[in-house]
């Protein structure tokens, strides 16, 4: 039984590498410039950089808001560790604005 099934394994293999080779050839003959998906990429990343900077400085605003909550459930509560919370919150806070700023400014968007 084996002997039926080698001589159909060999048309299998030879036309697998038969599909290879045409797919690598074709592949190959349109292939373009490499600046000209690097120009893309750097324009698209470009395009979306204002609205990741806005989506930046809306997550530290509702940060902002949740520690002041926070914060001052705290201080009514009358806890002895009201202001490490409130360094906490408040400098992820500005942490968040101060990143987009200079992202923003560093890459000259």
């Amino acid at each position: 039984m084996k002997t039926i099934f080698k001589p159909q394994f060999r048309k299998v293999k030879a036309l697998a590498v038969a599909v290879a080779v045409y797919t690598m050839s074709y592949m190959y003959s349109y292939a373009q410039d490499g600046n000209a998906g690097i120009n893309e990429a750097n324009m698209r990343v470009r395009s979306y950089f204002d609205t990741g900077t806005n989506l930046m400085y809306a997550i530290g605003a509702v940060l902002g808001l949740i520690g002041a909550v926070k914060v001052y459930q705290k201080w009514n509560g009358g806890d002895q560790d009201t202001g490490r919370v409130a360094a906490a919150w408040f400098g992820s806070c500005i942490f968040l604005v101060v990143v987009a700023t200079v992202l923003k400014s560093f890459f000259g968007v």
